[in-house]
Formats: structure tokens, sequence, C-alpha cells
């Protein structure tokens, strides 16, 4: 089930590995839609180290909640689970392939806890970043010196900065200019 209003996104859904490709989609396709592009690939990988977690860890089952919140340029990602174990960050060797998860959300994130839920059994477990929108375009139009296309229709060349769209114009559509 999924719910959202303007700034704040719910995912509820059993962590299963198939399930969490699902969410590391719908957290990207949600944060592209707040214009917080910069922030994709780390909160999708937080929330993908956060839902490995449940998956091998949570007892008594894998149902849990994904909560996205953006507010007062924060981006904060939680994960609700019926766990009351909180998780402990350790200290794994060089070689180890597993084990680095909450070292990584540590690393990806600018501040990120575990509490227990206040309403019921279970626990939260959640990472936040300072969020700015991407930066939009200019809209100035910026004149390009005109430069002949072809020898029998010179035109006038416009881009908008700092994208690489450029429209050409020929001499001929100008104001005032007479079909040749």
């Amino acid at each position: 089930m999924i719910s959202h209003s303007r700034r704040h996104c719910v995912v509820e859904l059993q962590a299963l590995p198939a399930r969490i490709g699902q969410i590391r989609r719908i957290v990207s396709a949600q944060l592209r839609h707040w214009q917080l592009d910069p922030l994709i690939d780390r909160a999708a990988l937080g929330v993908t180290e956060l839902l490995s977690n449940v998956h091998r860890h949570a007892q008594p089952d894998k149902v849990c909640r994904v909560e996205i919140e953006f507010r007062l340029g924060r981006l904060t990602v939680s994960v609700h689970d019926s766990d009351p174990r909180l998780p402990v960050v350790r200290e794994s060797a060089a070689l180890e392939t597993c084990g680095r998860g909450l070292a990584l959300v540590a690393a990806i994130s600018e501040a990120w806890g575990a509490r227990h839920q206040q309403d019921g059994p279970g626990k939260v477990v959640w990472f936040s970043m300072r969020a700015a929108p991407a930066p939009t375009a200019p809209t100035r139009t910026v004149r390009i010196s005109p430069k002949a296309v072809r020898e029998h229709a010179p035109a006038a060349l416009y881009a908008v900065e700092p994208a690489a769209v450029a429209t050409t114009v020929p001499v001929s559509a100008r104001a005032g200019a007479r079909p040749g």
C-alpha cells in the first residue's frame, strides 16, 4: 500500500528481496517528483540497507513500513518494523562481505538513529540528510552570433543556458524579413 501527501510518502510492504528493488524505484520516483534528484542515489542506498536488515533480522515477520518525508529542507527516510530489538553497529573485518549496513547508512547521511515505536511494539530506524531542490535552468534567452548553416539559408542560433538545446531560425523567418 502506498499513500502520500505533498511532502510525505508511506509504503507498507513485506521486506523480501524482490520488494526491496521496487521500494528503491518508488523512493527514486518520489524524490524526482519533489525535485530532490541529487539525493536519489544516497536515499535509495540507505533504504536498501535498512530493508535488507529487516529481511535479515526482524522477528516475528518481515512486514514493515517505509516513510519518506521532506520538511524544512531535510529529507528523512525511516523504516518501521515489529521487532523490538534495536540494531547495533558492529565492527567488520576487512574481508567480511556483510555487516556494514548501518555504517554505510551513517556514511551517506548526516544523522541516523533507532528508537522503539511509540504506538506499539517494534522499532523505527531512520536517517536524514540536508536537501535542496535540484537547480533549475535559467530561462533567459542568450543570443549566439549567427552562423550560416547552408549558404542559401543563413540562420540565427538561439540557446537556453545551460542546457545544450538550440533552435535554428532561418533569416526569412525573422520579423520583418521578406520571404526569399
